[in-house]
């Protein structure tokens, strides 16, 4: 089976797709209101998912909806961070903690949609990927947001790109789905947002096979509860640096 146009809407998946445990990373950080919508649409993928929800040490209620659902049996591990650690600490402890094939960053707050993993994971199957990222700006639909959002995202692929030698349209996309003995493969160190850039450098340096697909986003305004801000670009681009030039550490991986 070739691979050819790959859309959101694709039906046509290799047979191994449900012989494959999927491991879903969610951080979460004071999503009491989205949270468990988040982890319903994920139950909703019909495919053998490992839900591992990371509570960030949430303020709000957060904690309480989670404690509820794994009661509940909706998610399989809930891990409880003891104060805000940062989203890269939560993806670390997420990616060491799942036990599927392979895993996929999953955001709480609905921008991305998990009806698309099967998307995602098909280059894997076919063996044409060791990773997979979904594209906000290829030809997927999207919400219409923030011009100067999507000139910061832009900016940063292409600087990262430069160092990476890497094609990526969407560096800073969520959506990274690899190989699970790659991702733990991978010597990760930072604590918040710094964690897309040095995915994407740790990736590049291990030789990984990466594939882009596009996928649907609806992103949040600030209003209804975006987190990332202006400065956290400003730190991408010093994180650019940082983990492409100053280091670059042997990554005990190749692929099989």
């Amino acid at each position: 089976m070739g691979l050819g146009a790959f859309a959101p809407n694709r039906s046509t998946l290799p047979p191994r797709l449900h012989e494959i445990r999927l491991s879903a990373v969610m951080p979460v950080y004071n999503e009491e209101k989205m949270v468990e919508r988040a982890v319903r649409a994920v139950r909703e993928v019909p495919l053998n998912i490992e839900l591992v929800v990371v509570n960030d040490g949430s303020v709000d209620g957060t904690a309480a909806v989670l404690d509820r659902l794994a009661a509940d049996g909706l998610i399989d591990r809930l891990l409880h961070q003891p104060k805000n650690m940062g989203k890269g600490a939560a993806i670390r402890r997420g990616i060491q903690e799942a036990s599927g094939d392979v895993i996929v960053i999953q955001d709480a707050d609905l921008e991305y949609d998990a009806t698309e993993y099967p998307v995602l994971l098909e280059p894997i199957l076919l063996d044409k990927a060791d990773v997979v990222y979904g594209s906000r700006f290829q030809a997927g639909p999207r919400r219409v947001l923030y011009f100067w959002h999507s000139v910061g995202n832009r900016f940063l692929t292409l600087v990262s790109n430069m160092f990476t030698d890497l094609n990526l349209s969407d560096m800073e996309t969520c959506y990274k789905m690899a190989r699970a003995d790659l991702l733990k493969a991978l010597p990760l160190t930072s604590a918040r947002f710094g964690i897309e850039v040095e995915l994407t450098a740790r990736l590049a340096q291990a030789g990984a096979r990466i594939w882009e697909v596009p996928i649907t986003y609806s992103g949040r305004t600030y209003a209804e509860g975006k987190k990332i801000n202006w400065k956290d670009g400003m730190a991408a681009f010093w994180h650019i640096i940082r983990f492409n030039l100053l280091s670059r550490p042997r990554i005990p991986w190749s692929a099989a």
